[in-house]
């Protein structure tokens, strides 16, 4: 049992390291050391989830060996499926609970007893903080309730982090591309790049990049990457439900590809492992000219920023095809000039 008293500077400390410049690796040690010292702890792990690999990974750890034996990636998986379900785990004899693994490595470790809880930004976990202690313990609600709010302290760490970190690789993105944009009237160009480095920067597994096509009505394909020649076949559809929004202006968020009854070809989505998409539609001169498509490997909520980033992209596009469009029209327009000036010379 830990003095009440001591839980008062951990958050006071994590306060003013949250106002400040500190990294995200900084923020998490500073989580990881208070619950030790404040708790009298032996250890404490927080792991984070790898969306791509749905699996939770150590990012900071404290009063472990190197070579400790974390639970395996599917073990992880259902520890914290419980911990969403209680809000807390209690494991009173961490080398004996059968909801462990590694009893004899922990044992090895000094590991008596574990206290697990969830750490959640925005109603969604996205990691774990675990305690270890050296003797048995039973947990207070009042030590329980702690290390649940400095979990939350180490979740809004993570999500300043990352944050930041969006916001400089999103301003660094729409610079590069708004660069690129104007250092070429290769539309083909303009638009291939456009799909790389969305794709790239945004962590998406492809992008198409469809124009309409005034006379028969179709999606035509202009620019894709990272996708194969299956969903590319079927993406030229327009009366899917996220098209026909995307054509009436609106952009369409699939968190979840896969169970959403806006979407159609399901098979060929699972197949392909798309997880979530974004839509939105490509314009020019206030009239949508085509569709901008974003395939995401894992299943997500994004949010308002990347949005209204993907909006601001497909704008560029549509800028892009306005231009190439009215340099091609100057230089029709040029060689008619000539060809007229020389039948005129013709008559002298």
């Amino acid at each position: 049992m830990t003095d009440s008293n001591n839980y008062f500077k951990p958050f006071c400390t994590i306060s003013r390291a949250l106002g400040t410049a500190a990294s995200q690796e900084e923020l998490l040690d500073l989580v990881v050391q208070s619950a030790i010292d404040a708790m009298g702890g032996k250890a404490a792990c927080l792991f984070l989830a790898d969306e791509r690999r749905d699996v939770f990974v150590p990012m900071a750890q404290k009063g472990l060996s190197d070579n400790y034996l974390h639970a395996n990636p599917m073990k992880a998986q259902e520890i914290v499926r419980a911990l969403v379900d209680k809000g807390h785990l209690v494991f009173e004899d961490a080398t004996s609970d059968p909801r462990l693994e590694h009893h004899a490595a922990k044992k090895r470790e000094g590991i008596a007893s574990l206290l697990t809880v969830p750490v959640v930004v925005r109603e969604r976990p996205i990691g774990v903080l675990s305690l270890y202690t050296a003797e048995h313990r039973q947990f207070s609600s009042e030590e329980i309730e702690f290390l649940c709010a400095l979990a939350e302290q180490g979740g809004m760490a993570i999500e300043k982090s990352r944050l930041l970190e969006r916001i400089e690789k999103n301003a660094l993105l729409f610079l590069d591309l708004a660069s690129a944009i104007n250092s070429t009237l290769d539309i083909n160009e303009v638009l291939h790049n456009l799909t790389v480095k969305v794709s790239e920067s945004l962590g998406m597994k492809g992008v198409t990049i469809r124009l309409l096509d005034d006379e028969s009505g179709e999606l035509k394909l202009v620019a894709s990457h990272g996708l194969s020649d299956t969903i590319l076949n079927v993406g030229q559809h327009t009366d899917t439900a996220t098209t026909a929004a995307a054509l009436k202006g609106e952009t369409v968020t699939v968190a979840d590809a896969l169970s959403d009854e806006r979407t159609r070809f399901k098979a060929e989505l699972e197949q392909e492992g798309v997880g979530s998409m974004i839509i939105t539609p490509i314009t020019a001169r206030d009239e949508v000219i085509g569709i901008l498509r974003l395939y995401s490997p894992v299943k997500r909520k994004y949010p308002q920023d990347v949005i209204t980033l993907v909006q601001a992209l497909a704008h560029q596009g549509g800028l892009a095809i306005q231009n190439a469009s009215m340099y091609l029209k100057l230089k029709e327009d040029q060689k008619a000039l000539e060809a007229d000036v020389w039948s005129h010379r013709s008559w002298f």
